[in-house]
Formats: C-alpha cells, sequence, structure tokens
C-alpha cells in the first residue's frame, strides 16, 4: 500500500510571523519543519501540496524526489494523490512545525479502522486531515483544515462515529503572540528556532 504524509500549504501559514522577520523565510522555515516531521515516519512517503499562490514555497523546500502536487483544497489534493498512486494520505498544515512525530503518525494508525482521521487544533481547525482514497462520498468537499468547525461538521457528516478517528490535538502558529507556545525543549522544529533566534 503507498502512503502519504502531505504538508499542505494554507493562505495564512505566515500570519504568525514576527516583526522583524522575513515572511517568506518564516513560512519556509515553517514547512521545512513539518516535512521533516513527516518525513521521520516509517513506511510513508512524504509530499507537498500547494496551491497556484504558494507553489513558489513548495519548489524552494522540496527536496530531490519529493512528489509536489498543485491541488486547491483536500478533496482535490486526495484524488491528485490517488491519482500519483497512494491509497493512503494525511494532510497537515504549514504552521505547526513543532507537532511530534508521535502524534503525526495517529492518523495514519486511524485509518486501519475508520475512512478517516483527524488531529484537531486547539482551539479550532485542523492540524490533520486524513483519508483512504478515493475519500469517501460522506467527507464534505467544503471543509478544509482552517475551517474553525472542521471537526464538528465531519463528525456530523460521519455515517457512524467509527467512520472518523480523532487523534488528540495540537496548537498552531496562527499570530505573532503564539510563538510563545513553542517548547526549546522539544525536539524537532530546527528551521524555525533558527530563524527565530537570529532576528
Amino acid at each position: 500500500m503507498r502512503v502519504a504524509a502531505v504538508a499542505l500549504f494554507g493562505t495564512g501559514y505566515r500570519d504568525g510571523c514576527p516583526p522583524g522577520v522575513d515572511p517568506v523565510r518564516f513560512g519556509r522555515a515553517l514547512i521545512e519543519d513539518v516535512a521533516d516531521v513527516l518525513a521521520s515516519l516509517s513506511q510513508v512517503d512524504t509530499a507537498l501540496v500547494a496551491d497556484e499562490s504558494t507553489v513558489d514555497d513548495a519548489k524552494a523546500v522540496a527536496w530531490p524526489g519529493m512528489a509536489l502536487v498543485t491541488a486547491g483544497g483536500p478533496a482535490a489534493a486526495f484524488e491528485a494523490l490517488g491519482g500519483l498512486g497512494y491509497q493512503e494520505a494525511a494532510l497537515f498544515v504549514a504552521d505547526a512545525p513543532d507537532l511530534p512525530a508521535l502524534l503525526a503518525a495517529k492518523p495514519f494508525s486511524g485509518l486501519s479502522t475508520a475512512d478517516t482521521a483527524v488531529v484537531p487544533s486547539q482551539p479550532v481547525g485542523l492540524i490533520a486531515l486524513a483519508s483512504r482514497i478515493p475519500a469517501p462520498a460522506w467527507l464534505p468537499s467544503t471543509v478544509d483544515l482552517d475551517t474553525p468547525d472542521a471537526l464538528e461538521l465531519l463528525r456530523a457528516a460521519a455515517p457512524a462515529p467509527g467512520a472518523l478517528a480523532v487523534a488528540p490535538s495540537w496548537r498552531r502558529l496562527r499570530a505573532p503572540a503564539d510563538l510563545s507556545s513553542l517548547d526549546p525543549a522539544l525536539e524537532g522544529w530546527e528551521m524555525t528556532r533558527s530563524l527565530l533566534s537570529g532576528r
């Protein structure tokens, strides 16, 4: 089975950039850190999904051989990844550079019994959305990782409680004030850490 872990570029992944830091460098540091986390997962390919407005960032951080998909939103991303031969995929936001690898792996274990799986974000939205491919017909095409009530909408759409696996939640860097939540004791987020320490 081919499985992909994908850093999905939303439109707001630079919103947490603090004053005095180049937003482009900040956004790319976030993406690199998330991609590094995903690359550490066993038996999972790492890929990037961008829309036309973020594809330059994707090209700047992609390493040789990494799949790069241009798609507008989760539904299109799952369809495109299916066209590349993947049978499962998890889409991750770019603004969670300190996401632990153990939590990043949770959506894939959730797909062992459920059609879809999520990692919720604190306090709203999602960190990750995973699905078997093709995605189930009940998965709302209008829900993405930035939808504030995404978890509630997915739970309401699921035909049975077991169709949606829900992992523990994590945080996102949605505004400069959120940078204070980054824990220096946590491993990872090296690019973001380095950029912020040098500002």
